[in-house]
């Protein structure tokens, strides 16, 4: 039987030129250099003085000084430093009374301004301007409202005979801590307010209606659809709240000056007083460090209770 010979080469696998750097490795490549920027800003600002923090916590350093290596006795010194014990007991209570004030007060406006009623923007643009003022700003305006002088607040009170004598308000704790709470909930409630209204508008309204059909009032709507699916956004605004609440500085500095006795000192100024004022930077970046893992356990804490309540 004859054998038909075969073509030259169709015995063997084509084998067909792959393209290199075709669209997809053209759109990741554009990706990176447009993330570029950000990353070597992130890297300058945040990555390099955070390295730097760590590495001189383990040092002597006075800024005019030269480095001297010392171990770990800046971190033995904070955990037997009153000063700093006393500052987180304040720091942290200072940051309980604000974030449950913010929540309550954010939430009740929460609810207000996603109501659909007459003149509601107006409202939502009042409780947000003070969003954008700096604490800064915020404190010296509070400060010159209250002051003993040529404060109105007190020219107002002794005008109407509450007073006599112009009230000390930062020269007793419980006024002074008040004072600032105060302020801090006026300057920032409208955030609180923002994140919790579009938690609020994200909630389908055809879980309200099929509740309204079961005979549901407004509270069994608030406490058995609102709440529950707005668990996630509870968790990220009370979280937040915190965070920004363990940094608290300008407030304290300029109204306070951590008066009376000390008793208004929060963990950031006492970084600032160790740094910037008995010039210990290596102590100051110890302080540092663990206000840094103290955050860090709070951002973990934020994220479990994100993915709690996604599930």
């Amino acid at each position: 039987m004859a054998t038909v010979p075969l073509p030259p080469g169709a015995g063997t696998r084509s084998r067909v030129p792959r393209r290199r750097g075709g669209p997809l490795r053209q759109r990741q490549l554009a990706g990176v250099l447009y993330v570029l920027p950000a990353i070597a800003l992130v890297a300058v600002l945040f990555v390099a003085p955070t390295i730097w923090t760590i590495v001189v916590s383990f040092f002597k350093y006075s800024l005019l000084g030269n480095l001297s290596f010392i171990g770990v006795a800046n971190y033995a010194r904070a955990f037997t430093d009153a000063s700093l014990l006393k500052a987180l007991g304040f720091t942290t209570l200072y940051t309980v009374i604000v974030t449950v004030v913010l929540f309550v007060v954010g939430f009740g406006l929460a609810l207000l301004v996603s109501s659909k009623r007459r003149g509601i923007p107006v409202f939502r643009t009042i409780f947000v301007v003070p969003v954008v003022i700096g604490f800064a700003t915020a404190s010296y305006v509070t400060l010159w409202i209250l002051d003993g002088r040529i404060g109105v607040v007190n020219d107002v009170l002794t005008r109407l005979g509450l007073i006599h004598a112009p009230i000390s308000w930062f020269g007793n704790f419980g006024l002074a801590l008040t004072v600032v709470i105060i302020m801090v909930v006026w300057k920032t409630v409208g955030l609180t307010m923002l994140l919790l209204m579009s938690g609020m508008n994200a909630i389908p309204s055809d879980l309200y209606e099929a509740a309204e059909l079961d005979g549901a009032g407004w509270w069994t709507k608030l406490f058995g659809v609102t709440i529950p699916l707005l668990r996630p956004t509870i968790a990220l605004v009370l979280i937040l709240t915190v965070i920004s609440s363990y940094l608290a500085f300008d407030q304290f500095f300029i109204l306070t000056q951590g008066g009376p006795d000390s008793s208004t000192v929060t963990v950031v100024y006492l970084i600032y007083r160790a740094g910037f004022i008995d010039f210990d930077l290596g102590y100051a970046s110890a302080l540092s460090v663990i206000l840094m893992v103290i955050l860090l356990l709070l951002t973990i804490l934020q994220f479990r209770v994100l993915r709690r309540g996604n599930d």
